[in-house]
C-alpha cells in the first residue's frame, strides 16, 4: 500500500511540475518538493 501511495504522489508531483510551466509560484514549488520527498520515502520504505 505504501508503494502505491508513493507512486501516486510521484505522478501528482510530475503533474505539478507540468503546471509550473503554465503558472509559477512558491507554493507550487513547495508542493512539488514535498510530494517528491514523500513519494521517495513511501516507495523505498520496506
Amino acid at each position: 500500500m505504501k508503494r502505491m501511495i508513493g507512486f501516486i504522489l510521484f505522478w501528482i508531483a510530475v503533474g505539478m511540475t507540468i503546471m509550473l510551466f503554465i503558472s509559477s509560484g512558491f507554493f507550487a514549488i513547495f508542493l512539488i518538493v514535498v510530494c517528491f520527498l514523500l513519494s521517495y520515502h513511501l516507495f523505498t520504505d520496506c
